[in-house]
């Protein structure tokens, strides 16, 4: 962490360690009006300096970022034409300290709702979204949007090399991997990919060990990225066991086998245990789906069959048993999420 140096007094009449600590402690959501206080506020509010100076003093807010379906109007096109849709994809974001909801504003390439089966990241205090279908022509596309909670503007990322649907994601100090899935004519993938997010460049990682269509991906431990289970194009929904594993120190793939039930699928299933472990959530309860981590887990499911959806969270402290807490949604949220991250700002 670089010590902060200013020519002017953050705060008149303050000390400039004191501040800091004073603007360290204010909530996300004043950011954006606090950065147009003076040019060294927004250069301090903006800077990832003060984004890992607020983490290591334990101020971050973290957030989870959830991709559900949300009413529109009518959507026309070549493929579908005077079709109606009554549904879009939004974001929406979830504070579980305050028990306060939101929605982030419509990409501007993207005002009808965003790519259908696209996916969610976060690094550094932004939200990250890849992939997916064009909500109209319901092709595949190579678009990557960050959304930044200080400015709470949206801004494109370079492309992503290759068109992929259902492939694993996970997020770690600024970079987004991804890895699997299948391109547009429904070839799994075996190709891996890692996106920088400071640099807005992407670099190829190593094969897998084999194609994984509908894999899911978990980084644990800031150490490694998992890309469980998955099938290949051969074999269509015949989910395999195994996984591969990405070390970010060694820069290489290793193959682990009997890490997820064969047969299962593990979109949204498989998460971190207390023991920071690979853990399926499927085993605590087969309707459960974990949808965002870190400190609580948030978690959808209902409680049979085809009961009603629900939403909870659950505290992930080790050494002390999870209990699943109901959390109430407000109608417009109450949709089936199709993804989901945490975000810390």
């Amino acid at each position: 962490m670089k010590t902060f140096e200013f020519s002017t007094e953050l705060l008149p009449g303050l000390p400039e360690e004191l501040g800091l600590e004073c603007l360290s402690r204010l909530p996300y959501t004043a950011y954006r009006l606090a950065s147009r206080a003076c040019h060294r506020w927004r250069e301090l509010l903006q800077s990832l300096d003060f984004y890992y100076h607020r983490k290591r003093l334990g101020y971050t807010q973290k957030l989870a970022c959830l991709l559900l379906v949300f009413n529109s109007g009518i959507q026309n096109g070549p493929k579908n034409p005077g079709v109606s849709v009554s549904s879009s994809y939004g974001i929406a974001v979830f504070d579980s300290v305050s028990q306060s909801w939101d929605r982030l504003a419509p990409v501007p390439r993207y005002l009808n709702g965003l790519p259908f089966f696209c996916q969610l990241a976060s690094c550094e205090g932004k939200l990250v979204v890849m992939g997916g279908w064009d909500p109209v022509m319901y092709d595949p596309v190579t678009d990557v949007f960050i959304y930044d909670f200080v400015t709470q503007q949206w801004r494109q990322g370079k492309d992503m090399p290759s068109k992929r649907s259902f492939f694993a994601i996970g997020a770690c100090g600024g970079r987004v991997f991804v890895a699997g899935g299948h391109d547009e004519n429904k070839n799994a993938s075996r190709t891996a990919w890692v996106y920088d997010l400071r640099t807005d460049e992407w670099a190829e990682l190593g094969e897998l060990s084999q194609e994984r269509d509908e894999c899911e991906g978990v980084v644990i431990g800031e150490e490694e990225f998992w890309v469980v289970s998955g099938y290949r194009t051969e074999s269509q929904g015949q989910f395999d066991g195994s996984a591969d594993v990405y070390g970010f120190k060694s820069e290489q793939w290793r193959r682990v086998e009997g890490v997820w039930e064969p047969g299962r699928c593990p979109r949204s299933c498989v998460g971190i245990g207390e023991d920071g472990k690979l853990l399926n959530w499927a085993e605590i309860n087969r309707g459960a789906r974990v949808r965002a981590c870190g400190g609580r887990v948030l978690v959808t499911g209902s409680e049979y069959g085809c009961g009603a959806l629900g939403f909870y969270t659950v505290e992930t402290k080790e050494g002390q048993n999870s209990k699943m807490e109901n959390i109430s949604v407000p109608n417009e949220f109450s949709e089936f999420v199709h993804a989901a991250c945490y975000a810390e700002i």
